[in-house]
Parts: C-alpha cells; sequence; structure tokens
C-alpha cells in the first residue's frame, strides 16, 4: 500500500515538473515573440520618415503647409533675384519674345523675401494649379485676368496690394522692383480667408538604392536656348563634390541678391512643347496638355524620356512609366519644339 502511494506521488511531481517546464517554455516563447515584435516595430518606426510632398527630403514632422507659387522676374536688369534658392520647384518658360520668366513654388522652405515678382500668363496660372498652390504675381495678361479675376486659383496679385502686400525696393527701378514677404503672404491668406493647411500631393522620389542605378549618358553641363537671345541662355553645370547643379545665365551664376547662395538643384528636367505667338507684344500658348521630347539630367548624367501631363503636372516618364526624382531641388526648362525657334539643347562632357 505504502508502495503504491509513492509511487503515485512520484508521478505527480513529475507531471507538476514537466507542466512547469512547458510553461516557463511557452512563457519564454512568448516573451521572445513580443521582443521580436518590438524591435520589428521599432525598425519600422525608424524607417517610417515624414519628408515633404515637393522635395522629397525628411521632415521632422508631417508635412501640413500649402504650396506657394511666385511669378519671379528673369529680365537682366531683376537679376540676381531673391528666394529662387529655397523653392522646391522652379518652371523657367518664356513670357514674351525670348523672356524668360519663373515659376517658383515653395513648400518645405519659406524664403523671408522674394522677387522681383512680376506679372501672369495663363499657362504659369495652370501649373501652380497642379500643386494647389497659392498664386502670388504682380500684373496679368488679358488671359491671365480672366482666370484670376474668375476665381480659377486662390492668389495675391500686386496690382491690388502695390504698397501693402507687396513693396517697392529702391535698388531697382519698375517693374523690376516688386518684391513680398513670405509674412505677407500668410497675412494676406489671412485676410482673403484662404486655407494654408492643406499640403499637395506627393511626387515620385527615388530610393538610395535607385539612385545608385541611374544610367545615362556623361555630362557636367547642359546649355539650354529659349530662342535667339543669349541673355535667357540657361546652363546648368553638375558639381561633384556638392553632386547638384549649379544654374548660370548668360554665363553668370544664379545667386540669391540677399545671401549670394547659388541655386543648386538635384534634378534638371528639360522638355519641348510646342509654342504659339498670340499677339503684338510676343506673348504665348504653350501646348503643355500633349507631352512629347524631355531630357531629364540626374547625377552627372543625362538620358531622352518623354514628358507627360499627369494631372496638369509636367512630369518624366520612361517605358510608360513615371520617371522618379532625386530627393531635393527640381528645376524644369519649357522650350519650343517648332522649327525655327533657334531653342536648343546641348551636353558637355569635360
Amino acid at each position: 500500500m505504502k508502495k503504491s502511494f509513492f509511487l503515485l506521488l512520484l508521478l505527480f511531481v513529475m507531471l507538476l515538473a514537466a507542466c512547469s517546464k512547458e510553461t516557463k517554455e511557452a512563457s519564454r516563447h512568448n516573451e521572445n515573440h513580443q521582443t521580436g515584435n518590438a524591435e520589428k516595430d521599432d525598425k519600422e518606426v525608424k524607417d517610417i520618415a515624414y519628408t515633404y510632398p515637393l522635395s522629397g527630403l525628411e521632415s521632422k514632422e508631417k508635412s501640413r503647409d500649402r504650396a506657394v507659387a511666385v511669378m519671379i522676374n528673369n529680365h537682366p536688369a531683376a537679376r540676381p533675384q531673391s528666394g529662387l534658392t529655397k523653392a522646391d520647384i522652379v518652371y523657367e518658360v518664356l513670357a514674351e519674345g525670348d523672356i524668360t520668366r519663373f515659376l517658383a513654388i515653395f513648400q518645405s522652405e519659406k524664403p523671408e523675401k522674394i522677387g522681383p515678382v512680376r506679372s501672369s500668363r495663363e499657362y504659369y496660372i495652370q501649373l501652380a494649379k497642379a500643386y494647389d498652390a497659392l498664386y502670388i504675381a504682380h500684373g496679368y495678361s488679358p488671359e491671365a485676368k480672366k482666370l484670376l479675376t474668375n476665381g480659377y486659383i486662390d492668389n495675391l496679385n500686386g496690382m491690388q496690394y502695390d504698397g501693402t502686400l507687396f513693396n517697392r525696393v529702391s535698388f531697382r527701378v519698375a517693374p523690376h522692383n516688386s518684391y513680398i514677404s513670405y509674412s505677407n503672404i500668410l497675412k494676406g491668406a489671412k485676410m482673403k480667408k484662404y486655407k494654408m493647411d492643406t499640403p499637395p500631393s506627393t511626387l515620385s522620389f527615388l530610393k538610395d538604392s535607385d539612385i545608385e542605378k541611374i544610367a545615362g549618358e556623361n555630362a557636367n553641363t547642359v546649355d539650354v536656348k529659349f530662342g535667339s537671345n543669349v541673355q535667357f541662355n540657361s546652363e546648368f553645370k553638375y558639381d561633384n563634390n556638392l553632386q547638384k547643379y549649379l544654374r548660370y545665365s548668360n554665363g553668370q551664376q544664379t545667386v540669391d541678391y540677399d545671401t549670394n547662395e547659388p541655386v543648386a538643384v538635384d534634378n534638371v528636367f528639360i522638355v519641348k512643347a510646342k509654342h504659339s505667338v498670340v499677339d503684338s507684344k510676343g506673348r504665348r500658348e504653350i501646348d503643355l496638355k500633349s507631352g512629347g521630347k524631355g531630357y531629364l539630367l540626374q547625377k552627372g548624367k543625362w538620358r531622352e524620356v518623354e514628358w507627360q501631363n499627369i494631372d496638369g503636372r509636367i512630369l518624366p516618364v520612361e517605358n510608360e512609366k513615371q520617371a522618379g526624382l532625386i530627393p531635393g531641388k527640381t528645376w524644369i526648362d519649357i522650350i519650343p519644339s517648332n522649327p525655327g525657334t533657334h531653342a536648343a539643347v546641348s551636353f558637355e562632357t569635360h
């Protein structure tokens, strides 16, 4: 009887030990699993970075600012300009004759002063609309005025706010002396009850691994001719140390008037589009819908691509897919595709 009792007791102790071992192993497994998930979650948190929608560069927090698009004068009497170095995107397009003008789109950075501010054209307004930008100009063509007065885009114009939101500087003469501060842009937006907390949709940007695979022909310099007037030639030289393109106008480097900081961009996109002269002043219509040939410059290399109008934005397309941009700043030159216009693109390797 005693022998049977001790055997039962021994069996109970063995079962109890086995259950305890299984419980500890299960607990250890759950702990490891939870730790693994925590490590995985931590890694995912580290991998997820907020980025600015138009530059692709990292932001400390989610970007909530509306884009602002400003018409900037490119007449030789208006150089050097203020604020261009802070723009995420700059469109360089003919305004009339062989004279180009800039549409500078700001979102990730807000320059203290921008200018000289110049008058608007219909196609600049359409480009700004694609980024849901608050549009800033001083003056307008007849067609542009119709769009602005009919509420096509939220805007502030120096024709209504000269001397209040827009200020004339003493070191230049009209029409090359109208400037606006970013604080006055925000002041004007508040006056007009425009919402400024609606960021644009993000562009497509390359990952580091994709940037290393960028293909194309080597070229240190690209020269862009909009017409026969050499004062408006646009030249980009690749700086190997900065790994960016420095911009020049007619051989003169483009820098900020106030800081002397050079304009340095990561993507140069040159597109050819049909231009038509529509009045005696040489104003133009530009076909920004049909698409066509383009050249994309990144990391000291260039390649021929197509351009398409995607929701109003002029973007590079390769093999029927949108080509990614390098995170940073982008400069877009739109030149005439018409024969006999003297517009041309040439590449050089030194």
